[in-house]
């Protein structure tokens, strides 16, 4: 083998693991976000669990934050919380690099 294919695939293996990286930093920042919010509505417990959950699942209805950041601030004005969407997105950039701190510590 070539050291041009020996470098295609670490690329190739960098790149992958890059991706799953971010997935993992993703998807703590919306489990996050969601125990954040279920906070603010008086969750706790197993109910505060599975509403952290359902905010990570949120993330797969479409591409990027915008399907996130829906459901949350959704969810908050059904409860009667105001929140704006930049109060919800300041706390989404906070909580992405305490979810980067996270999953890079273990």
């Amino acid at each position: 083998m070539s050291s041009f294919d020996d470098r295609e695939k670490q690329f190739e293996a960098k790149f992958q693991h890059d991706q799953e990286l971010q997935f993992k930093v993703t998807a703590r920042r919306n489990r996050l976000l969601g125990e954040w919010a279920g906070g603010l509505m008086g969750l706790a417990g197993d109910d505060l669990k599975a509403y952290a959950g359902e905010v990570v699942q949120s993330d797969f209805d479409k591409p990027g934050d915008e399907d996130v950041l829906e459901k949350v601030l959704a969810d908050l004005n059904g409860k009667n919380i105001q929140a704006s969407n930049h109060q919800v997105r300041k706390q989404m950039d906070d909580l992405l690099v305490e979810a980067k701190k996270q999953v890079m510590a273990e």
